[in-house]
């Protein structure tokens, strides 16, 4: 999951990225089952990461399959159709630990691959270390933080940092949540010397928010959300490429078994 460079483009959505996409950021409900293994189909109008399109403002379809192991352990892998111009697939494969901290603390530990085929506009593929807090209340909020040490295969090396704070509410018996998230990604393109000349490539940084509304029907559930980047060089980014431009999102998932 990733935009595409200043001069470039990266990282998603998730998320949006997604995990999400699988992604942070694709909303998906899941249900507590016996069965450890599980998988998810989803259908959207765009393909949102972390407040960047990742289909070039268009349809995407995704498919993941997860499985849970004993002591919260779990893995899995998701993929979707993206288009950074010429189209390909992005494959995320994960493996993570899930704990409860108490009856309302929740840790989430992972460390996801986001392998990229068929689209020239890509850079290529990297690792992702992420972690996340969850507290669970009359409203559920989750910190994130995420970090790529070689962030796109790039050259010189490139880190990305993301982090991100957001809450959702069930509204009663109505089937309905509302959700908000707001992120900040960071990415340090690194510096090299060349026949003894320094070249600093700089670091660029923006932000990204989502406002959502989710309804649930048995096992599916559709998800329409307003997500957008601001800030920093969000204008800049915007002037280079449409991915970053606001828009709304439908989102229909389902859940399996």
């Amino acid at each position: 999951m990733k935009p595409v460079k200043l001069s470039f483009a990266v990282a998603l959505v998730l998320a949006a990225m997604p995990l999400v996409s699988f992604a942070q950021d694709a909303e998906v409900v899941e249900e507590e089952s016996e069965f450890p293994l599980s998988a998810s189909l989803a259908a959207t109008t765009d393909y949102v990461f972390r407040g960047v399109s990742q289909s070039d403002n268009g349809p995407a379809f995704q498919a993941g399959v997860n499985y849970d192991a004993p002591f919260g352990l779990y893995a899995g892998v998701w993929a979707s159709n993206i288009d950074f111009g010429t189209g390909g697939f992005e494959t995320d494969y994960y493996v993570g630990w899930n704990t409860d901290l108490s009856d309302s603390w929740n840790l989430d530990l992972a460390a996801t691959r986001y392998a990229y085929s068929g689209d020239k506009g890509l850079s290529g593929d990297y690792n992702e270390f992420i972690g996340k807090i969850t507290w669970s209340g009359p409203v559920a909020v989750t910190g994130l933080l995420a970090y790529a040490p070689d962030y796109g295969d790039l050259a010189p090396k490139a880190k990305e940092s993301y982090a991100s704070l957001g809450a959702s509410y069930d509204i009663g018996e109505t089937g309905f949540s509302i959700g908000a998230t707001v992120g900040y990604t960071s990415i340090d393109y690194g510096d090299e010397t060349i026949e003894g000349e320094a070249f600093d490539y700089g670091v660029s940084d923006y932000f990204d928010g989502a406002f959502t509304v989710s309804k649930g029907f048995g096992p599916a559930t559709a998800t329409l959300g307003y997500y957008d980047t601001f800030g920093s060089d969000a204008d800049e980014l915007r002037n280079d490429s449409d991915i970053y431009k606001p828009g709304l999102v439908l989102t229909v998932s389902v859940a399996l078994p």
